[in-house]
């Protein structure tokens, strides 16, 4: 354990654009919830129960992350904000929490939702007069994280993003980070842009002796978050990890309801005749299901969520107050009040069996999953009838109309009838 190195402080940094988390960036990617409570609620808890004593929230101007947690309580946990007024590099944000850092102190990203059980990982015996420990994993993906340069065990270099056969190992790094104040002084030195941080790490590991501590599990049995179908690995991990059978008292369950498995009901749902519940399964409050519907693993319904009769549920997300009536949802996510009309369905495979790839930002990216629904933005409504190909993206405040074949992704605010 890291107990000798463990800190009483933690930055936890959330005032990136999330802009690859598309169609879902209208707010901070760790607002985003799974079983009742946004992502950055399990990386506080998380720490909290690694003995941390006060976390440091690194927000944009628009402070929504402050507006979501006035909502929960930590006890015996002091949360200060601090607000990064645009969102240029991970450097900038830590350096405008300086003043409140007193001696060594954790950093780490806001979805970083396992922080307890790294934490809580079997450490190396370092020397004490170590200045740095970070994490890192094996990836087969180095293009989309900062790969670390090693000797034996200590960090030479971060290069982020590496092309395609400059990778200077296969470790990434995790994103939690501890480090001390000296830190700062290395970021006066470093240029200054997105990737400040990252060149200031580099900087300060000449000076400082900083070692890594390598996760010993397979790179999809933990949980990351850029893109929006990182939130499948998100749920399962959260769901494995806390979800319980219970049923609340004041639920209503019909006549012929079917539930197996690991199933969470919440207050005031109502599960009508004939509906099979299969676990591993999140069912929040005043969530309806009808009659004769099939909800079966790793299903995540957020609190009004509403499923009609005859609808088949696998491998989804459905936010806030999102409704749908008859037909198909496979390994789907729906942002917060979608409405999606009767007898539509998601292809959730390509007919060839190949991977799923989507565009993120121009940009044509394997999501490396061979099956993949709809992801689809808040407020957008769906006709009847409509049929929707795998890997398609829908932007907020859509709207297509009845009986169409969607085979493109559709921008914020489109209109197709």
């Amino acid at each position: 354990m890291l107990q000798k190195f463990l800190p009483t402080q933690a930055v936890i940094l959330a005032a990136g654009e999330s802009s690859r988390f598309w169609p879902f960036n209208q707010k901070h990617k760790s607002l985003f919830k799974i079983m009742g409570k946004p992502l950055i609620w399990y990386t506080i808890n998380g720490l909290k129960k690694s003995g941390i004593k006060e976390v440091i929230i690194v927000e944009g101007k628009a402070k929504d992350i402050e507006k979501e947690l006035k909502n929960y309580r930590f006890q015996n946990l002091k949360i200060r904000y601090v607000i990064q007024p645009k969102p240029i590099g991970m450097g900038d944000a830590l350096w405008r929490t300086k003043d409140l850092l007193k001696d060594k102190f954790l950093v780490l990203n806001a979805e970083r939702v396992d922080v307890n059980e790294i934490l809580n990982l079997k450490f190396p015996n370092f020397n004490s007069k170590i200045k740095g420990i970070l994490f890192g994993q094996k990836t087969k993906n180095p293009q989309l994280y900062g790969m670390a340069k090693l000797k034996g065990n200590r960090v030479l270099e971060i290069v982020e993003k590496p092309q395609p056969g400059k990778e200077p190992s296969d470790i990434k790094i995790v994103g939690v980070y501890l480090l001390e104040p000296g830190f700062f002084e290395f970021y006066k030195k470093a240029k200054k842009g997105m990737y400040n941080f990252e060149e200031t790490l580099s900087l300060y590991m000449i000076k400082n002796d900083t070692r890594i501590v390598i996760l010993n599990k397979p790179e999809e049995e933990t949980p990351t978050l850029k893109y929006p179908w990182h939130l499948f690995l998100m749920e399962k991990y959260l769901m494995d990890k806390f979800l319980k059978s219970i049923i609340a008292e004041n639920a209503k369950i019909g006549k012929n309801v079917v539930i197996e498995g690991k199933v969470q009901i919440e207050n005031n749902v109502k599960i009508l005749e004939g509906a099979v519940i299969k676990g591993p399964c999140y069912i929040g409050e005043n969530c309806v299901i009808g009659n004769n519907s099939i909800v079966r693993e790793y299903v995540n319904l957020e609190n009004n969520v509403l499923i009609g009769a005859l609808a088949e549920i696998a491998r989804s997300i459905f936010e806030e107050g999102s409704h749908t009536h008859s037909g198909f949802f496979g390994d789907s996510i729906f942002g917060e009040n979608c409405k999606i009309g009767a007898g539509t369905v998601t292809a959730n495979k390509r007919l060839d069996r190949k991977e799923i790839s989507t565009l993120v930002k121009g940009e044509k990216i394997s999501t490396q999953l061979k099956r993949l629904g709809v992801v689809i933005g808040e407020n957008s409504n769906i006709g009847i009838n409509v049929s929707l190909m795998p890997g398609i993206f829908i932007g907020v405040n859509c709207n297509v109309g009845p009986s169409l074949v969607v085979k493109k992704n559709l921008k914020d605010r489109t209109f197709l009838l």
